[in-house]
Parts: structure tokens; C-alpha cells; sequence
């Protein structure tokens, strides 16, 4: 057992089973199901005042911010968090809920369009909007959700921490353990945020660059995924002391963390992958559609001009029997169809 971590943990005795990972065994001190509170409670107060209001504001969005919420409050508050520091399987399941499935949540309930929308014009809310506009439109938020920066971020919280030794190193006491997790929290968003959120954004990602960042991710967690898998020996130290009395083999317990990277990891990354192909679909049909509409307008604005300088306006031009215009008007006269323009 890991009895050296220091710092206020609470670490189970029992083996691990289903009931014990989502008892209520809240640590000494619950930073995140604090912050999970707070974001919760901020973000119905803002729903509710523009409900009020009689001002619209998406249930769905609602209802996805609060499922993040609770997430986050369940993954760092009940007794997945205590045998998140014995087993590298609850770890690696935390870290990728953390980085994989909040965030989106969160993303989803668009936050940001909801604190311009509820903050009030004045007093604390003018000083509260003018520091997130100013924080929104900043060159560090535009460097934040860059491509260069996220793919970066994204490959460090994997493979950078585990294959270089600093997850020992950080696990072993309650602010690293934490810190690591606020540090998943953090960077899940930056990776998400460009990819699906509505908010408005200091900078658009190209949908080339969202398909080349979803695949990236996808493969930074099946090289993880297979590291962990095939080797045989701890590569993580700090979980290689699991208690006797659970029967569970650190390898065996390893490879499973493997086989959570490379599938529960890259399930999000799919339905992410398919919605950003979808989206990029609908984008052109609508781009093509209102190209189409522009050039058929001017197509009749240019016959109708041909029309006007036709010598006789009032009378229809004569057509042979096979449809075809008559001679005496001059060919740069005649009105153009939209098959002979195209």
C-alpha cells in the first residue's frame, strides 16, 4: 500500500469493486468536487436569470454542462479518487475522463456564450465582461487553442508523463496528484475547445486542422495504449505496491490502464472525428448552395440588362420552329440561359 504519499489522502483498505469506487468517500480536502460545485451552481444561476428574463437559453446545454459537472464531482470525489492512488486502472480512467469526456460536456453547455449573455451590463458585471473580453481577445488565448499548442499539450499529458518517470515522481504526493488532475482538466479543454465549441473563440481551427488534431490524439493514445500492454514490467513505480490482500498483479493491473487508453480514450475521439467530418460536409453544401443562388442572380441580371438593349422592348423576339432566336437580334444581345452561362 502506498502509505508514504504525503499530504491529506484518504487511501482504501478494501479491494476495489464497483460499490466501493462510487461510495461517497470524499478526501480531506475536495478541491475538484468544490470547483464541480461552484461551476454547477454559476451556471444555473446565469440559466435561470435569462430564463427570467424571458430570454432563450438551451435545456440541452444545460443539461450537458451539469452531467460535466457531476462527472468531475464523481471522478475526484468518490472512492475513485483514493484508489486512483493504488491502482494505474482507476488512474488512467480518471485522467482520461478527465481530458476525454468532461470537457466536451462542458464545451457543449457553451459556458462563455452564457456569461455575456446573464452577466449584468453594470457595476461588477461591466468589470467581470471587460476582463473576459480582454482575456478572449488576448494573443495568449490565440497561442492556447492553436494547433502547434494543443497537439503539443496533448502528447506530454500521455506519453511525456508516463515514459519519462514524472508521474512517479508527482504521484507520490497530494498536490502532484492533484495538480496532475487539474492539470488533465485544463488541458482537455484546450484540446476540445477548438474542435466543437460555439462560444466565440479568439481564433477559428480550420476543418483540416481539427481532422489532423482528432487523428493525432487518436494516435498518441493507441502508442500509450500498446506501450502499456506489451510491457511486462511496471513502468510506474508508484503503483507497483499494490496491497497483497487485493490479488491484483501490477501488470496485469497496467495492461488494463493500456487497453483503457487505446479504447475508452479514443471512443470520444471518434464521435469528435465523425461530427467535425459532418460539419465540414454540411459547411460546403451550404457554401455551394449560396454560390449557386449568387451566380443564378447575376446570370438574371445580366440577361435582363441584354434584354433592355434589345432595339424593340415592347415586342417579343421572333423564334424559329426549334426554339432558337431569330438573326435580327445582334448575338450580344441575346439573352443567355443558364445552361449556356455554365
Amino acid at each position: 500500500m502506498n502509505a508514504d504519499i504525503d499530504g491529506p489522502v484518504w487511501v482504501p483498505t478494501l479491494p476495489p469493486s464497483f460499490e466501493q469506487l462510487l461510495a461517497p468517500n470524499l478526501q480531506p480536502i475536495p478541491l475538484l468536487p468544490a470547483i464541480a460545485l461552484l461551476l454547477a451552481t454559476a451556471y444555473t444561476i446565469g440559466a435561470i436569470r435569462l430564463w427570467m428574463q424571458g430570454r432563450r437559453w438551451s435545456v440541452i446545454r444545460t443539461i450537458c454542462f451539469l452531467i460535466g459537472c457531476t462527472l468531475l464531482a464523481v471522478v475526484t470525489g468518490a472512492g475513485i479518487e483514493g484508489y486512483g492512488y493504488e491502482l494505474f486502472s482507476v488512474f488512467m480512467f480518471q485522467q482520461l475522463t478527465l481530458m476525454m469526456v468532461v470537457p466536451p460536456l462542458l464545451i457543449l453547455g457553451s459556458p462563455g456564450t452564457l456569461l455575456l449573455r446573464a452577466t449584468p451590463h453594470g457595476g461588477l458585471g461591466r468589470t467581470t465582461l471587460r476582463v473576459a473580453l480582454g482575456a478572449l481577445r488576448s494573443p495568449a488565448a490565440r497561442l492556447a487553442v492553436h494547433p502547434a499548442t494543443v497537439i503539443p499539450l496533448a502528447a506530454l499529458s500521455y506519453l511525456g508523463l508516463y515514459l519519462t518517470g514524472a508521474a512517479d515522481v508527482l504521484l507520490r504526493t497530494w498536490i502532484g496528484h492533484v495538480g496532475l488532475e487539474i492539470a488533465f482538466l485544463c488541458i482537455g479543454i484546450l484540446v476540445a475547445t477548438p474542435l466543437i465549441s460555439a462560444d466565440p473563440l479568439p481564433r477559428r481551427t480550420s476543418f483540416v486542422f481539427r481532422v489532423v488534431d482528432t487523428f493525432a490524439e487518436m494516435q498518441i493514445h493507441a502508442i500509450l495504449g500498446l506501450v502499456l500492454m506489451l510491457t511486462h514490467t511496471p513502468i510506474i513505480p508508484f503503483f507497483a505496491t499494490i496491497p497483497e490482500s487485493w490479488n491484483i498483479d501490477p501488470a496485469i493491473d497496467q495492461s488494463a490502464a493500456g487497453i483503457l487508453a487505446w479504447t475508452y480514450g479514443e471512443l470520444p475521439l471518434l464521435i469528435i472525428l465523425i461530427v467535425t467530418l459532418s460539419r465540414w460536409e454540411r459547411r460546403d453544401t451550404r457554401q455551394a448552395t449560396t454560390m449557386q443562388a449568387l451566380n443564378d442572380a447575376e446570370l438574371d441580371e445580366y440577361n435582363e440588362y441584354l434584354r433592355r438593349l434589345s432595339p424593340d422592348t415592347t415586342q417579343p423576339t421572333p423564334t424559329h420552329s426549334d426554339g432558337a432566336s431569330s438573326a435580327s437580334a445582334p448575338p450580344e444581345a441575346r439573352p443567355h440561359s443558364k445552361a449556356q452561362h455554365e
